[in-house]
């Protein structure tokens, strides 16, 4: 009897982790596309959003800096950055010191989209957590930081 109950066990939680995966890929997936319907009105699309906030915090950014930051690949990062610049977001240079790298930076406007870019995180995460406690928040922020820690290290 105390096998059955143990296969049982083992089972429930098995569907469990299965369940718990599920709804974190949903839920990054929702909360992406909530985000990106915030940034829609100040012109950024999806992931362009990222590229903005680190280029906030480090303007000047190689391709390949900026690539490894987010954990996206160059090509990835290429796309994005030629689109942000073609929407007058960023200027993209030839390095000084080494002509295959380029380098990234803000122009006015894109230091302006900043700001649009905070409002639509802070409004997606009001919407998104709803009336979740402050503890409760930060409970599951410290999860689902473990969760990305595992993750990265499994990706090496």
């Amino acid at each position: 009897m105390a096998k059955k109950n143990k296969d049982n066990g083992e089972k429930k939680n098995s569907e469990e982790k299965l369940e718990l995966f599920s709804q974190l890929a949903a839920s990054a997936r929702y909360s992406r596309t909530l985000l990106s319907r915030q940034l829609l009105s100040s012109g950024l699309y999806a992931g362009q959003d990222a590229v903005i906030l680190a280029l906030e915090a480090n303007d000047g950014m190689s391709l390949s800096a900026i690539a490894d930051q987010l954990g996206v690949r160059a090509p990835t990062m290429t796309k994005t950055i030629n689109r942000l610049a073609a929407q007058g977001f960023v200027d993209k240079k030839d390095s000084q010191t080494d002509a295959r790298l380029s380098h990234v930076f803000l122009t006015t406007e894109g230091r302006e989209a900043v700001k649009s870019v905070r409002k639509a995180i802070r409004k997606s995460q009001k919407l998104a957590l709803g009336d979740m406690s402050a503890k409760d928040v930060k409970s599951l922020i410290k999860l689902l930081r473990k969760v990305e820690e595992n993750i990265a290290a499994t990706l090496g």
